[in-house]
């Protein structure tokens, strides 16, 4: 953990050049809006082919899940899709969920020997998760999996805000 720097940048996670980064997917895992459609868009036809023969073999990813595949035309190498919980108040165990979007993708970066990872806001858009309660889960999810697995490939984790609120969140919350 000593050498893992946590960095917030304010931009468009489609032009982050990281190992991987993670799309806030849908259980299809055949796109759809915000971060999801931009990465699908971004990235070509073969991340959709790569959903798709995952879903053929696995079916749908459940909420908290992470599944992984190419890139595509994206500038990173692989991108990590998680599907985040659908806000219902908070005590419909939407916080787990959410915490297991980043545990789940930080180990399958792990699993693939990846350095770098970069984030959206996962669960914040359409999805509705209140961005203050979303953030402060994100930060503390990423920390915990790094004080659980020491021995982590990991040495960045990049939080890429599409909002100036959540880039002011998150900022907040990396540098304690």
């Amino acid at each position: 953990m000593d050498n893992l720097r946590l960095e917030v940048i304010l931009g468009d996670i489609t032009k982050v050049k990281s190992d991987a980064i993670v799309n806030a997917a849908n259980s299809s895992l055949l796109g759809g809006g915000g971060v999801d459609g931009a990465i699908h868009r971004a990235g070509g036809p073969t991340i959709l082919e790569a959903c798709k023969a995952i879903r053929a073999t696995k079916g749908e990813c459940p909420t908290g899940e992470a599944v992984i595949t190419t890139a595509g035309n994206l500038p990173a190498k692989y991108v990590i899709h998680t599907v985040g919980p659908v806000w219902h108040g908070g005590n419909n165990g939407e916080p787990e969920l959410l915490a297991n979007c980043y545990k789940n993708s930080l180990r399958l970066a792990d699993e693939h020997k990846l350095s770098t990872i970069a984030f959206p806001n996962i669960s914040t858009g359409v999805y509705g998760y209140p961005k203050s309660k979303a953030a402060t889960i994100a930060v503390q999810a990423v920390k915990l999996y790094f004080e659980e697995n020491t021995n982590s490939t990991i040495e960045q984790v990049l939080f890429v805000c599409f909002d100036e609120e959540n880039y002011k969140l998150y900022q907040t919350l990396v540098s304690r």
